[in-house]
């Protein structure tokens, strides 16, 4: 969590307006029972400013996590912050927080005396005020903020700069990694009638896998040829534009004379393809007859 913590109510900028929020308005009926029901915390609904969402959390009795006495805290959170992480972006934002005097019908604005426009990010997400107004000035019924047991909050945010990362990428490779086998048994195979045939998935290099067989070939191998691959099963746990290098061997087990007929395959792939494998494996018509067709 990352807020404005003043020690110096110098850099703490509080006027008057006459104009209400542009952006969110926040009424708070029967407040008195926030305290009542044990509500510490309460989270406003979403708005949008400056293209982006936002929620306010307001702290009745003060942030008791920051160690808040005497004192409302309010603050302004991103609301998406899972774009943020997933774009590595960056907003920045200058805001306000407005405070209605119900008795002369306009607002005290709490502000940044600097000005100074803050970062919304993935580790810092939400900025406000710990010491926004003393709890007894808030209660006092000559300044207007809490009458008949209701107040209203406001607020403004507005935009001054957005920065996304730079593309990157980290290249990862597992020295003297362990080899795995998986061995699949097909059954009546002169009888597939489908254009593919997929194996169950297996558990290897930590990943999941299967083996996608075409008994009628494709692409250049097809009506000749037979073809394999080895295919991803876990695709959709790959981030966006990662890539696995893997190197392995497809063979099929020549049953009459006890010997695999085998390629080996070596690739750098990207996710939800398949990581490769032999098109014009083995000629149809020998495959026909090692199986007794």
């Amino acid at each position: 969590m990352a807020n404005l913590v003043y020690s110096n109510l110098e850099e703490v900028g509080r006027c008057i307006s006459e104009a209400a929020p542009r952006h969110y308005i926040l009424k708070i009926m029967s407040f008195s029972l926030l305290a009542k029901t044990g509500i510490d915390k309460y989270e406003s609904g979403e708005f949008e400013a400056g293209g982006y969402k936002w929620k306010l959390v307001l702290y009745p009795h003060g942030n008791k996590s920051r160690n808040v006495k005497e004192h409302l805290s309010l603050y302004l959170v991103f609301a998406d912050v899972a774009s943020l992480i997933r774009l590595d972006s960056e907003v920045h934002a200058v805001f306000r927080f407005f405070l209605l005097d119900q008795t002369k019908d306009n607002y005290l604005v709490v502000h940044d005396a600097t000005g100074k426009e803050r970062p919304f990010h993935r580790s810092m997400h939400q900025w406000g005020f710990d010491q926004l107004i003393p709890i007894r000035s808030f209660n006092d019924v000559g300044n207007g903020y809490l009458l008949d047991d209701s107040c209203v909050f406001g607020a403004e945010v507005f935009v001054t700069k957005e920065m996304t990362s730079g593309k990157g990428e980290c290249l990862s490779m597992i020295k003297d990694a362990l080899s795995s086998k998986h061995v699949w048994k097909i059954e009546n195979f002169s009888n597939l009638d489908s254009e593919y045939k997929e194996s169950q998935q297996f558990f290897a290099a930590n990943h999941k896998w299967k083996i996608h067989l075409f008994p009628r070939g494709r692409r250049h191998g097809l009506g000749t040829h037979i073809s394999m691959y080895l295919a991803l099963a876990d695709s959709a746990t790959l981030l966006d534009g990662s890539k696995i290098f893997a190197e392995f061997t497809l063979r099929i087990l020549n049953q009459q004379q006890s010997r695999h007929i085998a390629g080996k395959v070596t690739g750098l792939v990207a996710q939800a393809k398949k990581v490769g494998g032999k098109n014009l494996f083995l000629w149809l018509i020998s495959i026909m007859q090692v199986v007794g067709a």
